[in-house]
């Protein structure tokens, strides 16, 4: 069985919620094991205080203090959570690097190619593709608009558009650093999200032979 770790990346109401519920329903469908999983491990106490700051937007720590935070929860997230559901099959990151890359960014006003860089050392946590889905600041903030939960840092309409220009810049440092591909497309139309999943079900069968199966 071949190693596939697929992350699901962009801004608020991008659509990777519907993305990752349509390819767990094809993936059953052919039957894929596949699996899912968070951005965050959540298993290291100091290091949650700050992921919960940066989500609220709030520099709860130094630039360097707050990525060393970040790569302390992608190793626990690694060692205990990626590995273990890999060893298992193919499996689906609802955020990952980018997006945890982009937060420290956005959040201390810096570049965001050098966390990119430094989060990517770690091979172990490597997407083996990215899926980062470029659906226009507008569309998402009608779509976040129309959602009952309330708004929460980064969904406003100038920060959001901010941050994804953040994730552009963040793909191609990615595969600068990695050599590892970013599929880069919309989720606005149904026609979208059909070549999306089809692109993606292409690479899952290639790391799902019959041994992995259900």
């Amino acid at each position: 069985m071949t190693r596939m770790l697929l992350a699901l990346e962009g801004t608020a109401g991008a659509g990777k919620s519907t993305l990752r519920g349509t390819l767990l329903a094809a993936a059953q469908r052919e039957g894929i094991r596949l699996g899912h999983i968070g951005q965050f491990s959540w298993l290291s106490l100091e290091s949650t205080r700050t992921l919960i700051a940066l989500r609220a937007g709030r520099p709860a720590a130094t630039s360097g203090q707050a990525l060393a935070a970040a790569r302390r929860d992608l190793e626990l997230h690694t060692r205990h959570n990626l590995a273990p559901a890999l060893a298992r099959g193919p499996l689906i990151a609802d955020r990952l690097t980018l997006s945890t890359a982009t937060l420290l960014a956005l959040v201390h006003h810096r570049p965001v190619t050098p966390y990119v860089r430094a989060l990517a050392e770690l091979q172990a946590a490597r997407a083996d593709l990215t899926v980062l889905l470029t659906t226009e600041p507008s569309l998402c903030h009608a779509r976040l608009a129309e959602r009952p939960t309330a708004r929460r840092f980064g969904e406003d309409l100038p920060t959001a558009t901010r941050l994804a220009g953040l994730y552009d810049q963040a793909a191609t440092a990615w595969t600068e650093a990695t050599g590892l591909p970013v599929l880069r497309l919309p989720c606005t139309s149904s026609t979208d999200l059909d070549q999306l999943t089809a692109a993606c079900l292409e690479r899952l069968r290639d790391a799902a032979p019959s041994a992995a199966r259900i």
